[in-house]
């Protein structure tokens, strides 16, 4: 029999080409996303898809007992992967923008992650992969909300990692840097509900970078790599005899994480503020 894999936010970018790279590879993908006509596509792709809203503890639950019951009660990994970002200054981001991104990023995985453990425990083996990024591990101006989820995902992950040292459980943290996806067109909605940079003290700052970057047509980032680099990843992290508690994708990530322990903090802010 095939392994079995539940993967969120599978609509487009990195959880569509895992969901399509793991298959290919033989595995039996559950590939979730938050739309009904995204599921329909997926299926139409060839690929096993519902719903999963990160912010329904009805829609988890939902999907929980749907890939039980076409298992047999039993999922040999579970890849955290669905997010959005909320570009804006931190002094801009009001408490209801917060709790929305929040709701998913950090208590949607952790919800689904309490629900995925006991079915692991109890067939005695299991891998469940958090999707961070490398604002988990530092933080860039304009993108404090989504930050501040991976940083409190990161602590989240280690902490459960460490916990569950005692059972036959893997629990390990992917870390992407830029990588070809929709986040930023996908994040364009939530700012425009939530972020007032007309009345910012900042709107020149927002005129000058941040509007040009999430509603003009650019280019690839630089050190910017597709989603297939991540997939590589995620495929080492399932399949090795002994995975690593975490898996660095991207440049950009690799010298982030040596910089952040090397680095004192005034020019670690330096380096980034430059950047």
């Amino acid at each position: 029999m095939s392994k079995t894999i539940m993967i969120t936010g599978c609509s487009s970018g990195l959880g569509y080409d895992a969901a399509h790279g793991l298959a290919a590879r033989g595995w039996r993908v559950f590939a979730t996303c938050r739309k009904a006509q995204d599921c329909e596509r997926l299926r139409s792709e060839g690929l096993e898809s519902f719903q999963l809203d990160y912010a329904s503890s009805e829609s988890i639950n939902a999907a929980v007992a749907e890939v039980l019951s076409r298992t047999g009660g039993t999922l040999d990994a579970l890849y955290n992967n669905g997010a959005f970002a909320m570009p804006g200054a931190v002094e801009d981001l009001p408490r209801e923008g917060l709790r929305e991104i929040y709701e998913t990023n950090l208590f949607g995985v952790h919800e689904l992650t309490c629900k995925i453990i006991p079915v692991m425990r109890a067939q005695g083996h299991g891998r469940i992969i958090n999707c961070s990024s490398v604002l988990g591990l530092v933080p860039m101006r304009w993108r404090g909300a989504y930050s501040s989820t991976k940083f409190a995902l990161e602590g989240l992950t280690d902490t459960l990692r460490i916990e569950m040292r005692d059972t036959p459980l893997h629990i390990i943290t992917v870390e992407p840097g830029p990588i070809t996806s929709d986040i930023r067109k996908n994040s364009i909605p939530p700012f425009e509900r939530y972020v007032d940079w007309k009345a910012s003290p900042r709107r020149a700052q927002y005129e000058e970078s941040l509007l040009a970057r999430l509603y003009e047509a650019r280019g690839p980032d630089r050190f910017e790599l597709p989603a297939s680099a991540v997939t590589k990843k995620l495929v080492h992290a399932l399949e090795s005899a002994r995975p690593k508690p975490r898996y660095f994708v991207t440049t950009p990530t690799y010298l982030m994480a040596a910089a952040r322990r090397l680095l004192p903090t005034r020019v670690l802010d330096w380096l980034i503020a430059k950047g």
